[in-house]
């Protein structure tokens, strides 16, 4: 199993949900995020305080995954996520030793 974490722009989101749908992945958890990239920062000051003019607001997905899903999942974000500038986002893959389902005590991918 693997683990796909993809930082994505927040305007992009709804897009990318609707598309894993498209392809069965209906399960996964989401969180606003904050992070530092290549994007410029512009500051600006209004009445003696600062602020980030150049944030992007970014969601964090966390998917759990069949190994042989892996190609379908990446290729369907990146799809729906790309704008094509700097700050599109980034996607980490790292494995999955056990996945256990609480309300049935099933592990690993029959829990998925």
């Amino acid at each position: 199993m693997k683990k796909v974490e993809a930082i994505i722009r927040t305007s992009k989101y709804e897009d990318v949900v609707e598309a894993l749908e498209g392809i069965g992945i209906r399960f996964f958890s989401y969180s606003e995020v904050k992070g530092h990239g290549m994007e410029k920062s512009d500051e600006i000051v209004y009445r003696g305080a600062v602020y980030d003019a150049g944030y992007i607001p970014r969601t964090k997905l966390s998917i759990v995954i069949k190994d042989e899903d892996l190609e379908k999942v990446t290729s369907t974000i990146i799809a729906n996520a790309q704008s094509g500038k700097i700050g599109d986002g980034k996607i980490i893959i790292t494995n999955v030793e056990q996945f256990i389902r609480i309300r049935t005590g099933e592990s690993s991918e029959d829990a998925l």
